[in-house]
């Protein structure tokens, strides 16, 4: 199960983000996401935090735990699976 949920999230970053050079197979789901790793910055976080909402039901309430939940694929995963909705 979650290998299935790391790859509809590998895939929905992937085209919320317009990364057409990377194909979800090139993503390493336990390399950060921001800095180094995919190298997304606060924008992209938004856009995620808009996929979580729209295809998981999960509104982020503390933007304090964004920073871990947010480290990679895999905690980003994790969180999902915890806390969706949909």
């Amino acid at each position: 199960m979650k290998d299935q949920l790391v790859q509809e999230l590998k895939e929905a970053i992937i085209e919320a983000l317009n990364l057409e050079e990377i194909q979800p197979g090139d993503i390493d789901p336990a390399a950060p996401l921001f800095r180094e790793g995919l190298g997304l910055d606060s924008i992209d976080a938004l856009e995620i935090i808009i996929i979580l909402d729209k295809k998981y039901g999960i509104k982020m309430a503390n933007p304090a735990e964004s920073k871990a939940v947010f480290y990679s694929v895999n905690t980003l995963a994790d969180f999902v699976a915890k806390n969706r909705t949909k």
